[in-house]
C-alpha cells in the first residue's frame, strides 16, 4: 500500500489538481458547475481559504489556494467539496464503474480518490503555476486563446492588469511536470 505524504504548512499557498473519476467530462454541464461553486462556497464558510487562481475544465480543475494563518488542513476542504458536490449530483454516480477497491475505500464514481497538491515555494513558483492554470484550456485544445475559456480566473487577472492584453502563455512548454 502506498504512503502519501502531504504538506501541511499553516497559512501556506498551495497548487492543486483534482480530477473526475475516469476523467468523465462532468463539468460540461452547467448544473455540475453550479453545484461545484455551491460546494466550494459552503466549504469556505466553515473553513475559509482564498482562491488565488482557478480553472475548471470538463474533467479536472487546477487551482491555487491560500489557507488561513493558523490552518493547514486542505484535505478537510477537498473532502467537504467533493462530498457536498457528490450529494447534490448523485445522479452522476455509476454503479457499473464501482469495483471492489472503490467499495472498500468508500469511494464513489464521481471523483478520483486523491488529488495533487504542491506547496508554492516562492513568487516565481507562484507565477509559474498561475500561468499554467490559465494556459491549461489551450494546452488541452479546448480553445485557441486563453481569453476564450470562460471558467478561469484569467479574466480577473487580465482586468486587474496582471497580464497584458494578448497574453498567450507562450513561455509554457508541454513538459510541465504535473503528471498529466
Amino acid at each position: 500500500m502506498s504512503e502519501y505524504r502531504r504538506d501541511y504548512t499553516p497559512g501556506a499557498c498551495y497548487f492543486f489538481t483534482v480530477v473526475t473519476f475516469q476523467r468523465r467530462p462532468i463539468f460540461n454541464d452547467a448544473m455540475a458547475r453550479s453545484c461545484l461553486r455551491a460546494a466550494i462556497a459552503k466549504t469556505r464558510k466553515r473553513y475559509p481559504f482564498v482562491i488565488n487562481a482557478w480553472v475548471l475544465l470538463p474533467e479536472h480543475l487546477h487551482c491555487i489556494w491560500t489557507l488561513s494563518e493558523n490552518d493547514a488542513n486542505h484535505s478537510v476542504r477537498w473532502n467537504l467539496i467533493k462530498t457536498n458536490f457528490s450529494r447534490e449530483m448523485g445522479h452522476l454516480r455509476s454503479p457499473a464503474l464501482q469495483n471492489e477497491s472503490r467499495r472498500k475505500h468508500r469511494d464513489g464514481t464521481i471523483w478520483q480518490r486523491r488529488y495533487w497538491e504542491h506547496l508554492i515555494r516562492d513568487e516565481r513558483d507562484y507565477q509559474s503555476h498561475v500561468d499554467y492554470i490559465h494556459y491549461n484550456p489551450v494546452k488541452h485544445g479546448l480553445v485557441a486563446a486563453v481569453n476564450d475559456w470562460p471558467y478561469s480566473t484569467f479574466h480577473r487577472y487580465l482586468k486587474d492588469g496582471a497580464y497584458p492584453v494578448g497574453w498567450t502563455g507562450c513561455g509554457i512548454d508541454g513538459d510541465d511536470g504535473f503528471g498529466e
